[in-house]
């Protein structure tokens, strides 16, 4: 397999470039590439730059569009009911945290509901965001028009990968972030997978017959060789993680996500495309009537980092520390980067006539 490392900021940068080709402004196509490959960076590769050639084709399409922004259906308050209107994600969703921290901070709580987004990308990366502000944070995402998952005991897909955030702020030290698909890998994992990169579990997909595999071929079918391979052109799905318990979660997402917010659940026929997000804002300030929170998450957590490791663990980790090691070693020495992906990246603005340099070449700090 073959992998490079490439300079973060000038992937970020050809990356822009692409989506303003395809048609996004200069502020939304930023805000797009910055996420792509900082979910690349923090490890995330299912989120990351490998989606630009999807992303590409759905402009193309119409399946999402360029410039659009959430329009508010409901505003009560501190619950306030959104419409992405099948614009970019990572904006939309960016634009719905930002007002639910504002209303979070006047009430100490706000609901964001929100359908028809784009793919809004890694769900951490918002969880994040509110943490820094100071605010914890829950979401559920579901995936309209992806019935690409087969529940417990199933095998026929009927829910999307589902994914699942919780952000918890550390005022002394790093926040708790803890964001996973219900699904035993993302589909963005697969694709990675088929492109080159890392594989996935051999258990990660049921066949059409009832039995397992790991070959994304089961995925996407004859398609798993174009730029953009359609996941649900093969017989296979992909599986829920954690046996019943997972598979409840997954389907606590489509039915919170899905069916609450409007977007939809991936029940039977062909639903739009588009995200359903909920997200769910606390200010923790105004639970602390002890002033003990801060302290009490802080000890908690340097508590369970210093718990003696089990054999073949060299350290005990809490949900972020992957992602911030990767994203140091991205900083420092370049982010890894299957070469298929790579390729196909490169041969996109060629076909743009986009030019770049070097992306290998560090740039000097």
């Amino acid at each position: 397999m073959t992998e490079h490392r490439v300079d973060p900021t000038k992937l970020t940068d050809l990356i822009k470039r692409i989506l303003q080709h395809a048609g996004c402004e200069a502020e939304e196509a930023g805000i797009v590439s910055d996420h792509l490959v900082e979910a690349s960076m923090r490890g995330h590769d299912s989120h990351g730059i490998v989606r630009i050639m999807r992303y590409v084709q759905w402009l193309g399409t119409g399946q999402i569009n360029a410039n659009r922004q959430i329009r508010i259906i409901s505003d009560l308050g501190s619950i306030i009911h959104l419409d992405g209107q099948s614009g970019m994600g990572q904006r939309l969703a960016l634009d719905a945290l930002t007002l639910g921290i504002k209303r979070a901070d006047e009430h100490g709580l706000a609901m964001i509901a929100m359908r028809r987004a784009g793919h809004i990308g890694r769900l951490g990366a918002y969880a994040e965001l509110a943490c820094r502000a100071g605010f914890v944070t829950i979401q559920f995402a579901n995936v309209g028009g992806s019935r690409i998952v087969a529940p417990f005991g199933s095998s026929e897909a009927s829910c999307s990968t589902a994914p699942i955030a919780v952000g918890v702020p550390n005022p002394d030290g790093d926040d708790f972030i803890l964001d996973f698909a219900t699904s035993i890998v993302a589909e963005g994992k697969a694709l990675v997978a088929a492109r080159g990169g890392k594989r996935i579990p051999d258990d990660a997909i049921i066949r059409g017959n009832g039995k397992r595999s790991g070959d994304p071929r089961e995925l996407y079918g004859d398609t798993i060789e174009s730029p953009a391979p359609n996941p649900r052109a093969g017989n296979g799905a992909l599986r829920t993680m954690g046996g019943h318990k997972g598979s409840g979660l997954a389907l606590a997402c489509e039915l919170l996500a899905g069916a609450m917010t409007g977007n939809g659940a991936n029940g039977p026929g062909d639903a739009v495309f588009g995200n359903g997000h909920i997200i769910i804002i606390v200010d923790p300030k105004q639970l602390d009537d002890q002033q003990g929170f801060g302290a009490s998450v802080s000890e908690y957590i340097a508590h369970v980092q210093a718990s003696r490791p089990e054999i073949g663990v060299d350290q005990v980790m809490v949900p972020g520390d992957p992602e911030r090691l990767r994203l140091a070693d991205a900083q420092r020495n370049g982010l890894i980067v299957p070469g298929a992906v790579l390729d196909g990246i490169t041969a996109l603005a060629d076909e743009m006539q986009i030019e770049f340099g070097d992306l290998t070449r560090m740039s000097t700090p």
